[in-house]
């Protein structure tokens, strides 16, 4: 799962600035109802790893949250995961932010369950640790504040997707989900992408969704017990070779 940031649907969709995402979007499925579930950032990324926003509603830096996440899911079926951060300065790192690393975006940083146990803490990685060659079982991609559309252009986000994407279209077995985490509009849908060798080209999933319905999709995919308003969510269906 790569995660991007705060672009309304047709600020991507369609634009010509983002012609990888386009040409990923035409070869792969679009979520069309795809939407953010509250504002700012923070929330919205908790709630695509444990099925809440556990009442924050901040990008509070220094919050800690007590429930389950998927770490505690994936680990429980004795599947691994981590986290691949852009701008990270070392495995486990939990400082605010660093040139453009944010840690508003790196969701796991902030369960307790994560941060009391060290080897937990070390599955949170710099991207330059990614290999195609040894991924786990749930990747989760954070680019940096330029990479991931914030600070910078789509089309600076868009040449880092057409560099880093086509590489995992090739593993067998493999879904990537592009998704942002919310909308800049007073509309909230945002662009997301379901790709990868188990997605049918050139397919659509209309029904409205969030965060939930694809964090309910992840959990069934790999047979994950249920978090928060995932088990009220249905997965996303359709689109599936």
């Amino acid at each position: 799962m790569i995660v991007l940031e705060n672009k309304a649907r047709d600020r991507v969709l369609g634009n010509p600035a983002a012609p990888a995402f386009n040409a990923f979007a035409n070869g792969g499925g679009v979520l069309t109802g795809y939407r953010g579930v509250t504002h700012p950032s923070l929330p919205n990324y908790l709630a695509l790893v444990s099925g809440s926003t556990h009442g924050i509603a901040s990008d509070c830096t220094r919050c800690v949250v007590s429930g389950p996440s998927l770490a505690d899911t994936l680990e429980a079926r004795g599947l691994t995961w981590r986290t691949y951060a852009e701008g990270l300065p070392r495995p486990g790192w939990t400082g605010a932010g660093r040139r453009r690393y944010a840690k508003r975006h790196v969701p796991f940083l902030y369960f307790r369950r994560v941060l009391a146990r060290p080897a937990r803490l070390r599955r949170v990685v710099p991207l330059s640790h990614f290999s195609t060659r040894r991924l786990p079982a749930f990747s989760l991609v954070v680019p940096d504040l330029c990479h991931d559309m914030h600070d910078c252009s789509v089309a600076t986000g868009d040449a880092w997707l057409r560099r880093f994407v086509p590489p995992l279209l090739k593993l067998e077995g493999t879904v990537v989900f592009v998704v942002f985490d919310e909308s800049d509009t007073v509309d909230p849908g945002v662009p997301a992408l379901a790709l990868g060798p188990l997605v049918r080209p050139a397919s659509r999933f209309t029904p409205t969704m969030s965060h939930y319905r694809l964090l309910r999709t992840i959990e069934d995919g790999l047979g994950l017990t249920r978090l928060g308003r995932s088990a009220r969510a249905a997965p996303v269906t359709g689109i599936w070779r």
